[in-house]
């Protein structure tokens, strides 16, 4: 998307694409929204970080003068969300706090640690890897749920063709892809085939893939904030898995055609 082109508000943006299934049941009521939803449209009961204080959506500061009215400290001290009005990046990310309100409080705890961290260091306020890792993750993230371990193994080793055309009908039964990253929800509003995630494959029964979106949301928000908390499983070299979104089967029309895998430029192969 070009930021320099801001793109007016539509109501059923929702219901553009199975991509942005995962903000159906945190974002449905928007679609009654005539205009631009209000910050007090976004806020919800029940959504807290990790120091327990309730998640609020509010408008930016000015540049802050104090370590505390960073993005960060201040979403993890006071609960506030900085959100831009009328900015699609920005709702985009106050409903993915909705949707994944776990995981989302995991990161921004970790980038608070992180923080306190590099300023009592020797670096000073120099920013760190996993920082960097935790922002890629937040703006790129795909969590994929799956069941079926060679499905993954396709995955692993960049056989898009194999996997998306071939095994497709497997693909369907047994992954479960879900958009966490903001960032690409904006870009889907303009797609692209180039358009990458950076995804996460948890591993999960196959019973647990034909339950409702909510569930299956609700689902993936506990096994993600898990990984995230985890220093082992989630570190500044932690392995995010490339994939490209518009070749996931039923994203987009133009991959109903197995031409469509053979472009080198979206389907890379593994170096």
């Amino acid at each position: 998307m070009n930021p320099s082109v801001p793109l007016a508000w539509e109501s059923g943006f929702l219901h553009r694409s199975p991509l942005f299934e995962p903000l159906c049941p945190a974002g449905g009521e928007l679609s009654a929204c005539a205009d631009w939803p209000t910050l007090a449209d976004l806020q919800r009961a029940g959504v807290a970080n990790q120091a327990g204080k309730p998640i609020r959506f509010v408008p930016p500061h000015d540049k802050p003068q104090r370590f505390e009215d960073e993005y960060e400290p201040r979403t993890f001290l006071a609960g506030e969300v900085q959100t831009r009005p009328e900015n699609w990046h920005d709702l985009f990310n106050a409903l993915v706090w909705l949707a994944f309100p776990r995981s989302k409080a995991e990161i921004n705890a970790r980038h608070y640690a992180e923080m306190l961290r590099e300023r009592e260091s020797a670096a000073g306020k120099s920013r760190g890897k996993l920082r960097d890792r935790l922002t890629q993750f937040d703006e790129s993230g795909v969590v994929i749920l799956c069941a079926d371990a060679q499905l993954s193994q396709l995955l692993a080793a960049h056989q898009w063709q194999q996997l998306f055309w071939h095994e497709r009908e497997r693909v369907a039964h047994a992954m479960r892809f879900l958009v966490f990253g903001h960032s690409l929800y904006e870009k889907a509003l303009q797609p692209y085939p180039g358009i990458t995630g950076k995804a996460l494959v948890l591993p999960v029964a196959a019973q647990a893939l034909d339950r409702p979106v909510d569930e299956v949301v609700a689902l993936a928000d506990d096994l993600l904030a898990e990984v995230l908390a985890d220093s082992e499983q989630f570190s500044a070299d932690a392995k995010l898995q490339p994939l490209p979104l518009m070749g996931i089967p039923g994203w987009t029309p133009e991959n109903e055609d197995a031409a469509y895998y053979e472009d080198a430029r979206y389907f890379r192969p593994k170096r």
